[in-house]
């Protein structure tokens, strides 16, 4: 049975596309207005003529014609290309169905995965792909136009059932490695809740500029007061009899998130990757929006 996630709360599935085109057009101006000036340097695909080698030129760029002809050296010249690549790694394994609210995090994700998506088509961008639970379940290089616009809200809408447990994070961010032949825009949308995903992370970040936005939820830092209370852990299926009215059990759990988020904001910070978190409460387009005019307030 195919479940659906953008079109959730909406009257009908037109109506929703309808927000996500308007919206995606403010998050587009955003996306521009957030430069990502790393992302336009290098040489383009488009020969534009030869000037006089100077010390410090890349040796490989000699127009060996033209050097043999003038008797001293030229390189060739390109004009910049200035295209946007984007790329989204989207988590849908066990955990990111969980929220404690109207939407889970898997659909605070697809909902701002969808987001990125249109501005991305907006913006005349190619942007790529990978989804993944226990395995991966998708994968495509970037590409732009309307008809992979609406090959990735195709995938991000719909599930069939058939997941995987576990989360193979770490495979899929190196995978997205190599299916990305120039440098690109990559979002990571995830609870981040695996493990081995650090140094795949930090190999990306080396070649990317890379976002990883962390999916929360009010659950993850208060647990309400509903006594003794069975718990199942969504992906090893373990259960746990947690004692939620205890103010020091609630205190714990509170520190526990709190440590998990600074050490995952640290390994972030440190291999140069941008942390970005959206709660399953927040307005994706409004936090995504931020995040862009920050970036270019500092790029």
């Amino acid at each position: 049975m195919k479940q659906h996630f953008l079109a959730v709360n909406r009257e009908s599935l037109a109506k929703q596309a309808s927000l996500l085109r308007i919206a995606s057009m403010k998050l587009a101006d955003s996306l521009r207005a957030g430069t990502f000036r790393s992302l336009y340097r290098g040489q383009g695909i488009e020969f534009s003529g030869v000037r006089e080698y100077l010390r410090g030129d890349d040796v490989r760029a000699i127009d060996w014609n033209v050097t043999a002809r003038m008797g001293k050296p030229f390189v060739k010249l390109f004009e910049e290309e200035h295209e946007l690549q984007i790329f989204l790694v989207i988590d849908r394994s066990f955990s990111m169905f969980t929220g404690s609210g109207k939407r889970s995090r898997y659909e605070t994700a697809a909902e701002a995965a969808a987001l990125i998506t249109m501005a991305a088509e907006v913006n005349a961008s190619s942007v790529g792909a990978v989804i993944f639970d226990g395995e991966i379940r998708f994968s495509c290089s970037p590409e732009s136009g309307r008809r992979r616009t609406m090959l990735l809200l195709t995938r991000l809408d719909e599930t069939d059932g058939s997941e995987s447990a576990g989360s193979v994070l770490g495979s899929a961010l190196t995978g997205a490695g190599k299916l990305l032949k120039k440098r690109s825009l990559v979002f990571v949308l995830s609870d981040f809740r695996s493990t081995s995903w650090i140094d795949p992370l930090a190999s990306l970040a080396q070649k990317h500029d890379v976002a990883a936005v962390r999916i929360t939820d009010a659950s993850d830092n208060e647990l309400p007061e509903m006594g003794t209370v069975p718990f199942i852990d969504s992906e090893t299926k373990t259960r746990l009899v947690l004692p939620t009215s205890l103010s020091s059990f609630r205190n714990a759990w509170r520190a526990d998130n709190r440590q998990h988020l600074a050490g995952w904001r640290e390994s972030c910070r440190k291999h140069g990757v941008l942390p970005l978190i959206i709660a399953t409460d927040d307005d994706p387009v409004r936090v995504l929006s931020n995040f862009f005019a920050h970036r270019g307030q500092t790029a």
